[in-house]
């Protein structure tokens, strides 16, 4: 197993990594998403909000649940490449794959100090919020980069190649 493989954890295998963590007195940060074609919207959101603690705990939505969000075609992506990328990314510290409508079960079990989404959400629309702020937590929204979006890029790449 390689380093970007030994990243991608079972939740079995998060849970009691995310709590030695914490254990250590180390704050967990925790956000979730599709990141299919991954562009600088990605990057620099994922910097930011791994910024606002010590360990970073990425939810990634899988192939049938991103089709679900965004339609039959998508993700362009597989489940398997993408979790890897994300992997690769110095400033996350463990990727776990979930199917769920919502990674709210993701963060009960997980438990994160600090939930983050960007500001395309309010406090009030982020699921597993509610969860985090009743264990005393904190949950933050991070300003999107505009211009970048994987649906825009899609639509470009589209357009180039009528």
């Amino acid at each position: 197993m390689n380093l970007t493989e030994s990243k991608i954890l079972r939740l079995e295998e998060a849970v009691p990594t995310v709590e030695a963590w914490q254990r250590a007195g180390q704050k967990v940060v925790f956000t979730n998403g599709c990141f299919d074609i991954v562009h600088l919207g990605h990057i620099d959101y994922l910097e930011k909000a791994r910024a606002l603690g010590d360990k970073m705990v990425l939810g990634l939505n899988t192939d049938a649940s991103v089709s679900r969000l965004k339609g039959p075609l998508r993700p362009v992506v597989n489940e398997y490449a993408r979790a890897r990328l994300m992997a690769a990314l110095s400033f996350i510290d463990a990727v776990i794959l979930f199917d769920e409508p919502t990674p709210s079960q993701l963060i009960e079990a997980v438990k994160p100090d600090i939930l983050v989404k960007g500001d395309d959400y309010t406090i009030e629309n982020i699921a597993g919020a509610d969860f985090v702020l009743g264990r005393g937590g904190e949950v933050k929204t991070i300003a999107l980069v505009q211009g970048y979006s994987t649906t825009a890029l899609i639509e470009k790449i589209k357009q180039g190649y009528k």
